[in-house]
């Protein structure tokens, strides 16, 4: 009896205290509605962009003629086609990429494989430094550096669709390389190892073996830098050269969908100004098609 009854002291004393266990589960909760709270915020504010750029656009895009809109190669106050800008943001957003990612694709592998430690600690809070820059400031770097090396080079006023690309390929850099870096990292170290052992390279096993397995996180970077590049407006605005014609070359000045939204809304109104927000509804529905095709390319790679 005196055993048994101390055995129950003693899992008496093992056993947590009730307020403290209530207390905990109490915390618990509240957190739980926080994040609850948080996650319905952002898809309540999602929904009130959304809603407030259809209601605003769509009645106009059909009033004018969908197909005049879309298809137009007249963009002035009272004829909106959209075309010229259309292909002015795909050709520099294509550019940009083609650039970028695989610059930063072989950056983020050279950081996360061959980079000695002493470069790392150099080369990362760069990196981490380019991503806090603000668009106006590359802005004006290209402004200074890249338009007038084109001036030079190629003839012309320099502002053109080859610094736009230039920049934004300068610009979605860190998004491309930091993900893409933590991707590679996060790829079991057993892999590299287990090639190495099977009598492949160092090198052979990094881009046959680890770069497939982070191809996910990859694709996800890259994903993020075609957002990045065809969002960018500020930055573009000071060195496209922002004229609403059809794009007739590299070195010739060209205007995106974003870049016309802001350099007409502050004096726009009436129809003009919902030919801006239809603009709106446009790249919309432009970087959902972009998302979207991206994720289903996503998916069947991973099947």
């Amino acid at each position: 009896m005196d055993n048994l009854r101390q055995g129950s002291i003693k899992e008496a004393h093992r056993r947590p205290p009730f307020k403290k266990a209530h207390k905990g589960n109490l915390i618990e909760k509240i957190m739980h509605g926080v994040f609850l709270l948080a996650a319905f915020t952002s898809i309540f504010s999602l929904v009130l962009i959304v809603i407030f750029i259809f209601t605003n656009g769509l009645p106009m895009m059909f009033e004018y003629g969908l197909t005049d809109f879309i298809f137009g190669q007249t963009w002035n106050r009272t004829t909106f086609g959209l075309l010229p800008m259309i292909l002015g943001s795909i050709l520099v957003t294509i550019g940009a990429v083609s650039i970028g990612v695989p610059i930063g694709v072989m950056t983020a592998i050279f950081m996360a494989e061959f980079c000695p430690k002493w470069l790392y600690e150099f080369l990362k809070p760069a990196v981490n430094l380019m991503a806090g820059i603000p668009s106006i400031v590359y802005g004006f770097f290209a402004l200074r550096i890249i338009v007038p090396q084109i001036r030079q080079l190629f003839g012309g006023p320099g502002n053109s669709m080859l610094a736009a690309i230039m920049l934004l390929a300068i610009m979605i850099l860190p998004t491309v390389i930091s993900l893409s870096e933590a991707a590679i990292r996060s790829v079991p170290r057993s892999y590299f190892s287990g090639s190495i052992a099977l009598g492949a390279s160092p090198e052979r096993s990094i881009f046959s073996v680890l770069v497939p397995a982070a191809k996910s996180g990859i694709f996800s970077s890259i994903v993020l830098g075609v957002g990045r590049a065809i969002g960018e407006t500020m930055a573009v605005v000071m060195v496209a050269g922002n004229q609403p014609l059809m794009p007739r070359g590299l070195t010739e000045g060209v205007r995106t969908l974003t870049t016309n939204i802001v350099m007409e809304m502050a004096y726009a109104s009436g129809q003009h100004r919902d030919a801006l927000v239809a603009t709106g509804v446009v790249l919309f529905i432009f970087i959902m098609i972009i998302n979207t095709t991206f994720l289903i390319m996503k998916n069947k790679e991973a099947k």
